[in-house]
């Protein structure tokens, strides 16, 4: 079988050394692509000179160019990058992987149009064992749907730029779908103060920012005389990165179309 030729784009930020990482370790992936924006530090550098083996691709800002004869782009960059890298992708008929977030309502609907024309995996969170915890928290919602009140904690590195983090969003869209609550309208993102008595249907987020905490997760079902918590907690980034090449193989054959890793690994 020919092996699926990756771009990776942001290669020299965290995310992408680790994702480099994972495409060389994969007997099915070559890594095609290595991709950075104008001006960063680590353009004309081999990629896999960070992790101390080197590949022979060399890092550039020239998406037109490296695209030709990819067959996928994993982005975990920012918003406004990504974007434009979509639209590098569907020019050159590649498929993408996008684990950013941060996205607004507008951007999640040009990312739906981009879907149209070439295969999107887009989702908040692409651990395995993160989405396993999607499946698990709409199971607990709908039992635990009376008599308890639900908090979402999570944290992460003092670098991240956004909060909420994507997954704990996603984790109160599937808390709220589950007991079909709008969560615009039931999410209380900070508290202070003399807040009053916590209203019983609210889903409550709570973010912690520090150190080199890769990602942590929990959501707090408390009740009378009992909690119950669901926890996921990342120990590196690699678990995102086997995920992304999961959804890589998974979009194999579909020529278009708008998928997540509920897609990806059947749980739908």
């Amino acid at each position: 079988m020919k092996p699926f030729r990756i771009a990776v784009a942001g290669s020299s930020g965290r995310m992408g050394r680790t994702l480099i990482e994972a495409v060389q370790q994969a007997e099915d992936m070559l890594l095609g692509a290595a991709l950075e924006q104008p001006g960063s530090p680590a353009l004309g550098k081999d990629a896999g000179e960070s992790s101390g083996t080197p590949c022979g691709v060399i890092i550039t800002d020239d998406f037109e160019t490296a695209l030709k004869g990819v067959d996928c782009l994993i982005d975990f960059t920012r918003p406004e990058g990504t974007l434009a890298h979509l639209a590098a992708c569907r020019r050159h008929g590649v498929a993408a992987v996008i684990g950013t977030t941060g996205f607004s309502t507008e951007q999640k609907l040009e990312i739906q149009d981009f879907s149209r024309d070439i295969p999107v995996t887009f989702a908040p969170n692409m651990a395995v064992g993160v989405n396993l915890v999607f499946k698990l928290l709409d199971t607990a919602a709908r039992i635990l749907s009376q008599g308890y009140d639900i908090e979402i904690i999570e944290a992460h590195h003092r670098h991240k730029v956004d909060a909420p983090s994507g997954t704990a969003l996603r984790m109160g869209e599937v808390v709220a779908q589950a007991l079909e609550r709008d969560l615009k309208q039931v999410a209380v993102y900070g508290r202070e103060g003399v807040t009053g008595e916590r209203a019983p249907s609210t889903i409550g987020f709570a973010t912690v920012r520090g150190g080199d905490i890769v990602g942590d997760h929990t959501v707090l079902f408390a009740g009378t005389g009992e909690r119950v918590e669901i926890t996921h907690k990342a120990a590196s980034r690699m678990p995102y990165a086997l995920g992304s090449l999961r959804a890589v193989r998974f979009m194999a054959g579909h020529p278009h179309g708008l998928f997540d890793m509920q897609d990806v690994l059947g749980l739908r």
